[in-house]
C-alpha cells in the first residue's frame, strides 16, 4: 500500500522547499546542542591524571571521562564530543553530495 505523501508529491521526496519555520527549528536545535556541549563541559569532572586545556587535550582526554567515578555528565560530554564532528561531517557531505541528486 502506497502513502499518500507519494500521491501527491511523486518526483519530491525529500527534496521540498524548506520554508521559514524549518530554518527557525534548524537553528535554534543547533544552539541549543551548542548549548548543552557548554553545560555538560561546564560541569564534568576530569580525572586527575587528565586536566586539558586546549581543544585538542579535551578530545585526547575525553576517553577518560568515564573513569574515576564519572557519572552521567561526565558519559554524556563523551558522547556529544565524539557525536558533534560526526554530525557536522554527515551535514557537510550531504551539502556536497546535493549536487548528484
Amino acid at each position: 500500500m502506497k502513502s499518500r505523501a507519494h500521491k501527491r508529491f511523486p518526483t519530491h521526496h525529500g527534496y521540498g522547499e524548506v520554508k521559514v519555520s524549518r530554518y527557525f527549528v534548524l537553528y535554534v536545535s543547533q544552539a541549543l546542542w551548542l548549548m548543552l556541549g557548554v553545560f555538560l563541559y561546564s560541569g564534568a569532572y576530569w580525572p586527575s591524571t587528565c586536566q586539558p586545556e586546549t581543544l585538542v587535550e579535551i578530545y585526547v582526554c575525553s576517553p577518560r571521562l568515564p573513569l574515576d567515578g564519572g557519572g552521567w555528565r561526565e558519559a554524556s560530554l563523551l558522547t556529544w564530543l565524539w557525536a558533534t564532528p560526526i554530525l557536522v561531517a554527515l551535514e557537510i557531505s550531504r551539502r556536497f553530495n546535493a549536487d548528484e541528486r
